[in-house]
């Protein structure tokens, strides 16, 4: 299969790395450093499931050089989605999907009004790693991927790509409900890369500050409450859930967003609290906290142009 990964930074490598590895056919559209590493050296993985490095891959900042392909995955950052979709755009053909790996739950509108709605696919991208350097992924959590088709079908397609993934050694969840986890992710995502960012502290030890353990709890009744308004299925419960899981198995992650900080790149929080605090007006449902947590890390953001 011929497979192409819109935008090979951390997430992107990763999962092109390992589908590359177990020899399929993979073009990286990637830029600056990423682009000029990959090119001389190639990819290393440092990972918990095991290191490798694939010293020769196909790197491009045109994607169409090497078109078409049968799977697009889209992993850039979510304000960069527009710009992608009309590069990407002239490189489908008929049968080729979309697959967003993206934070927020905007993206597959942005994608349908540019590529097609039969196009797009939606997924989350369950993983923690960092990228150190240019062309090199240290991996060091989870790494299994969530999708299915914005309708709920199990179709030919995604089980085509599920099988994809299975032989490269990722975990490919097809799943009915993708929008519903879609939500769930950016409940997390609400609290955590939000929280990370502002605090410059790691998962453990904000919980292990109580205060900061309530202010996390009440971030996500906010998103929850809004998810539920959307429409989107989540559990009585899922807030302690998620807080004993992160204490118990991700006390040492940092957030994507607080990385990002700390290498001067430009924050994808929009996606994130904006995308909440949007939805939010829609219901006419407050969330103060997210507002409070949108105005704070806009100000941490590199890129802000501040009066």
């Amino acid at each position: 299969m011929k497979i192409l990964v819109m935008g090979a930074g951390t997430i992107g490598a990763y999962y092109g790395a390992r589908i590359q590895q177990a020899g399929e056919d993979v073009t990286y559209c990637v830029r600056g450093a990423n682009l000029r590493a990959m090119r001389e050296h190639g990819i290393e993985v440092i990972s918990i499931k095991g290191d490798f490095t694939l010293p020769k891959v196909i790197a491009t900042e045109n994607p169409v050089e090497f078109a078409p392909y049968d799977l697009i995955l889209l992993c850039v950052k979510s304000y960069h989605t527009e710009e992608a979709a009309r590069k990407i755009i002239r490189c489908l053909q008929p049968g080729c999907a979309v697959l967003t790996l993206q934070n927020g739950v905007e993206n597959e509108s942005i994608l349908q009004r540019i590529v097609g709605a039969d196009a797009v696919i939606s997924g989350n991208a369950r993983i923690f790693a960092d990228m150190p350097a240019p062309g090199k992924i240290n991996h060091t959590g989870t790494g299994y991927i969530e999708f299915g088709e914005l309708d709920g079908r199990i179709t030919n397609r995604v089980r085509a790509y599920a099988e994809v993934f299975e032989r490269a050694g990722i975990l490919g969840e097809l799943t009915s409900d993708i929008f519903d986890r879609r939500w769930d992710k950016l409940i997390w995502n609400n609290a955590y890369n939000t929280v990370t960012t502002i605090t410059g502290r790691n998962l453990g030890l904000l919980h292990d500050d109580p205060d900061m353990l309530r202010l996390m709890r009440r971030i996500m009744e906010e998103s929850i409450a809004v998810a539920r308004a959307e429409g989107a299925k989540i559990a009585d419960g899922r807030a302690d859930w998620i807080l004993n899981f992160a204490a118990a198995n991700l006390r040492d992650s940092n957030s994507s967003t607080l990385q990002d900080l700390g290498r001067g790149r430009r924050l994808e929080y929009d996606a994130i609290t904006g995308a909440v605090i949007r939805a939010a007006r829609r219901h006419g449902i407050a969330v103060p906290i997210t507002e409070a947590l949108h105005a704070l890390i806009k100000l941490r953001d590199p890129a802000a142009q501040l009066a």
